[in-house]
This record gives structure tokens, sequence and C-alpha cells, in this order.
């Protein structure tokens, strides 16, 4: 079963950047150099959430999604 909840409290500093605490990179094995997508929802023309999510399964969910939505174009 999944959930959401709050994980954490972040600042921003000047210039921009925020620090995941060491818990949750550890439990979401997070390492140096991981390549992460910052996925954004809308809500009334605002951002109102942000995501993480690892390239690799970023990759995996289009290319579930499109694929076959590309072999359907090529097969016309």
């Amino acid at each position: 079963m999944s959930s959401c909840r709050v994980e954490s409290i972040v600042s921003v500093d000047e210039r921009g950047q925020m620090v995941l605490p060491k818990d949750i990179r550890e439990r979401a094995k997070i390492r140096p150099g991981d390549k992460l997508a910052v996925v954004s929802m809308e809500k009334d023309g605002k951002i109102c959430c942000l995501s993480l999510i690892r390239v690799k399964e970023l990759e995996g969910m289009v290319k579930s999604v499109l694929g076959p939505v590309i072999d359907d174009i090529f097969k016309k």
C-alpha cells in the first residue's frame, strides 16, 4: 500500500539549494551522483507540489506510456 507523508521540512539557501536529510537519502537509497527529475503539479496555474523521481524510473514510466503510442503511429 502506498502513502504520502511529510518526511521533513527543508530550507532553501540563497543559491536556491536544498539539502535532503541523511535519513531520507539513506531510506530512498539516494547516492552522490544520482540523477533525480523534479516533477511539478499545478493547480489553478500555480505549482502546488514538487516530487523527486529517479531518472531511470522516469524513463521506464515514459517508455511504458509512450511506447505503445509510438508503435501505433508507426503501424499506420
